[in-house]
């Protein structure tokens, strides 16, 4: 069991036509518990970020417009992924055994992406001997 993970959560997008990532969060989870709960507040966040409950009141009139259909629904596939306990489990598997764990999702512009890792196996990749081969 590994106790302690990385977890980071990032927006792409392109800008100028390079492919820029912005850092949303990122969080050093003491367990494996705290870090399936961290990633699971940062989906609700970005999604009441990008699709805000009108009856909420802390959007004014008007504000809200709807998108085409054909543009995908990043902020229900965010609340459907919080919920889905299967998904959890399997996230939790994952991680438990030393797994990195990469949960993204994308709209027309931007791509959202939930990374999360044992800071253990991090450790144990560093120590493994780097493989080298002769070129040429």
């Amino acid at each position: 069991m590994h106790d302690e993970f990385l977890c980071h959560v990032t927006a792409y997008g392109v800008c100028d036509g390079r492919r820029i990532g912005v850092p949303l969060g990122t969080y050093r989870a003491p367990t494996l518990a705290l870090a399936l709960w961290w990633l699971r507040d940062r989906a609700s966040w970005i999604a009441e970020r990008l699709d805000p409950q009108p009856e909420g009141g802390a959007v004014p009139p008007g504000a809200l417009v709807p998108v085409a259909h054909t543009v995908p629904d990043v902020p229900g596939a965010l609340r459907a992924w919080c919920a889905d306990m299967g998904q959890q489990e399997l996230v939790a598997d994952e991680l438990a055994v030393g797994r990195l764990v990469r949960v993204a999702l994308s709209d027309d512009t931007t791509e959202y992406e939930l990374l999360a890792e044992s800071v253990d196996a991090l450790r144990m990749q560093r120590t493994i001997p780097a493989l080298v081969m002769p070129v040429g």
